[in-house]
């Protein structure tokens, strides 16, 4: 086996940074140890694990700014989501294709390195099936192997407009399989996995997969194996229908109907009791995190601080891609915290302890697990996944290992990250991607045409 060798001032070990030492050995897109490593090369001061992306809508990248103007009433999730509706409508698999290789190479440039890509749209127009059933899903598999990202790919399962079982609206069909077309969906994805790509479920929601079909679905022997995501608790109307028709909260059902255990992500989670705070987190499922999103749509704030105290298990995604930046998830995951509590420093639960490294290790954790990829450490086995800071930044001047992701995360909005490197391979180099010029004409040529759609 041959080893490769590279050297950074500080690299991010486990919890904290670890100063100097015998560097980075890298082998076949692995880490491997260091001591096998030859003399290698200096890549700068600060070199971190890339962080994972665990909730992603593509196609949502080419919409974002365009429902900022006020409707005729109050304005919410549910309002917005008719205008995420009628931009879906005009997209085939070769505008997402292009739509997600551009979102991919910015996920990239801003130190993602894996994206859980939550993918509903399945078919074209009122539900008319390509002749290829996976022709979506292949769209966005193209997209990451052009960009250089790790996909976990999460086809949706999406069958029901509502807990009462109604049946999906005109602009929802795009979406819909039984239970049969999704099973054979994951069965021809599959055989395709290798080290940048896993498949997983996704469940959309409670209100669009009835009990039955999530336990058909589950049952089965492809799913035996994969990381399974769903949103749930989102908005307070979800939970209020969810209590007037099943008697209970999202959450609580979801956790005394399914076995939730590490494979599990619940995407926002938003809106918890006490009680389902403490069962999720012992459960060791993931809380999927999207701030920005959350921001963006008015869903409302996760109780992080108890969550951590229970030992719950977090990541961080960029959701419907208002934002394109694990800085501003963290530090709005924290910020967000601080204005609702009026105190600081919420995520650090201990005194002296950072709240940088604190959220960027936990995300890191949850976003491997998430991602169901062996990612987001530099230890000796992982894929080598690497995001290399900026040594000539004046907001990284004088800063160590004590306070350099403090710095990274919360002083000002300088693009800090510099090189960045996926399964080995260096797919951005002094800031630039080798794909970005093109990847840029492409999608300027798709969203106009899509405006003038």
């Amino acid at each position: 086996m041959s080893v490769s060798a590279l050297n950074a001032d500080f690299v991010w070990h486990e919890r904290n940074w670890r100063e100097g030492g015998n560097g980075v050995g890298i082998a076949d897109g692995l880490f491997a140890p260091a001591d096998a490593a030859a003399e290698g090369s200096h890549i700068g001061r600060f070199a971190l694990p890339g962080m994972p992306n665990l909730h992603s809508h593509a196609f949502q990248r080419a919409m974002a700014g365009l429902a900022e103007r006020r409707g005729p009433g109050d304005d919410s999730f549910w309002t917005w989501r008719e205008t995420m509706y009628a931009f879906a409508a005009a997209l085939g698999p070769d505008d997402v294709k292009v739509i997600a290789t551009q979102l991919y190479i910015e996920m990239l440039k801003a130190g993602y390195t894996q994206v859980c890509e939550f993918h509903y749209l399945h078919h074209g127009p009122g539900g008319v099936r390509y002749d290829d059933p996976a022709a979506m899903s292949l769209a966005l598999i193209e997209a990451a192997r052009d960009a250089g990202i790790g996909l976990t790919l999460l086809p949706v399962l999406y069958m029901t407009g509502g807990f009462d079982g109604r049946p999906l609206g005109e602009r929802q069909r795009r979406f819909h399989h039984d239970v049969g077309q999704y099973v054979d969906l994951l069965e021809r994805l599959k055989p395709m996995e290798h080290a940048m790509l896993r498949i997983g479920i996704a469940l959309h929601s409670l209100r669009a997969v009835p009990p039955d079909a999530m336990r058909a679905v589950l049952a089965t022997g492809v799913a035996q194996d994969m990381p399974i995501h769903i949103h749930i608790a989102e908005q307070i109307g979800e939970v209020q229908d969810c209590l007037a028709i099943r008697g209970t909260t999202p959450v609580e059902w979801l956790l005394d109907n399914a076995n939730v255990d590490a494979r599990w992500t619940l995407v926002h989670a938003t809106h918890l009791t006490g009680h389902e705070t403490q069962r999720l987190a012992r459960s060791g499922a993931v809380a999927g995190l999207c701030p920005t999103t959350e921001a963006n749509l008015g869903d409302g704030l996760f109780p992080l601080a108890d969550y951590l105290d229970a030992g719950g298990c977090l990541g961080i995604g960029s959701d419907s891609h208002i934002s394109v930046s694990p800085v501003e998830e963290l530090r709005w995951l924290e910020y967000g915290q601080r204005l609702v509590t009026r105190h600081r420093n919420i995520a650090a639960r201990h005194a002296g302890d950072s709240v940088g490294a604190t959220l960027w290790h936990a995300a890191l954790e949850g976003g491997a697990r998430a991602s169901a990829q062996p990612i987001g450490r530099i230890e000796s086995g992982a894929r080598a996944d690497l995001v290399v800071l900026d040594d000539a930044a004046p907001l990284l001047a004088a800063r160590s290992g004590t306070d350099a992701l403090d710095s990274f995360l919360f002083a000002g909005n300088t693009a800090l990250v510099r090189d960045v490197m996926v399964g080995g391979k260096w797919r951005v180099r002094n800031f630039s991607h080798p794909r970005e010029t093109q990847a840029a004409v492409d999608y300027r040529r798709v969203v106009e045409r899509l405006a003038g759609a």
